[in-house]
């Protein structure tokens, strides 16, 4: 079974992001690290192959600058190989025209399931993956909290308020999982040496069969035109209670019409 699982390569979160003055959009420039969300695809989909007995894991991932260190963490996990799409054209690409250039790219791994996060940590939309599948024309699952594959199958069970739903679906088909899915391994001495010489196919714009005008500022169909700082939080009231501390409270809980 081969699985492809999108991977985010994102600046280092503990390190304060900064934004472009022009356009508004996410500096990433420097050492870009793997998102935190995608390690838990990684790891899911590597538990998936080794139960499946045969297969691999490839990662597929757009970032600027030829950027691989976030990849090659995931490939000191395991996976095996990667597709990078790396191009100037990308810069400014919003979540529809990111969604195009993984599902072109994914197309080439002609993958059995793909994996992906529910949301990435420093965008936030949660509707990457089902572009991408809608564009592949496969079913998607979202929310999983745990994943089984047989019989050309995949089955799910699927996160929600009440507890969770079981969904199956006819493979090829993506599903996004939830933080906490599986328990991501730390890569060992030897497979971060290992993931040194495995491959990274870095591909371009054109490569893909895209026009830049489909990707970047040029292809966005949204636009950033003012980033503030959010409101600080202000102090809350102190209700020194005199015998009618309850009674301030219902009529604070009122106001705010929570009751």
């Amino acid at each position: 079974m081969n699985v492809v699982v999108c991977v985010k390569q994102i600046p280092d979160p503990a390190t304060p992001g900064q934004l472009d003055p022009t356009t508004h959009t996410l500096v990433r420039e420097g050492k870009l690290v793997i998102d935190d969300s995608d390690m838990y695809g990684v790891e899911m989909a590597l538990q998936l192959v080794g139960t499946a007995g045969d297969g691999e894991v490839t990662l597929v991932s757009m970032a600027p600058n030829s950027e691989t260190s976030g990849l090659r963490t995931a490939l000191a996990m395991g996976a095996a190989k990667a597709i990078l799409i790396s191009d100037d054209a990308l810069k400014g690409s919003d979540a529809l025209a990111t969604a195009r250039v993984l599902a072109a790219a994914i197309k080439r791994a002609e993958p059995d399931l793909i994996l992906a996060a529910t949301e990435s940590t420093d965008g936030y939309t949660g509707t990457t993956p089902v572009q991408v599948a809608e564009l592949l024309g496969l079913p998607s699952i979202t929310f999983a909290k745990h994943i089984e594959v047989a019989d050309g199958q995949v089955k799910v069970q699927r996160q929600t308020e009440a507890g969770y739903d079981e969904v199956t679906s006819p493979l090829p088909a993506l599903v996004t999982v939830t933080a906490g899915v599986v328990e991501p391994r730390y890569p060992s001495f030897k497979g971060i040496m290992a993931a040194k010489s495995k491959p990274v196919d870095e591909v371009k714009v054109a490569d893909l069969g895209l026009d830049a005008s489909e990707v970047g500022l040029a292809g966005a169909g949204q636009e950033i035109t003012e980033v503030t700082a959010a409101e600080e939080r202000k102090a809350g009231e102190i209700v020194q209670d005199e015998g009618d501390a309850h009674e301030r409270i219902i009529q604070f809980l009122d106001k705010l019409k929570v009751i």
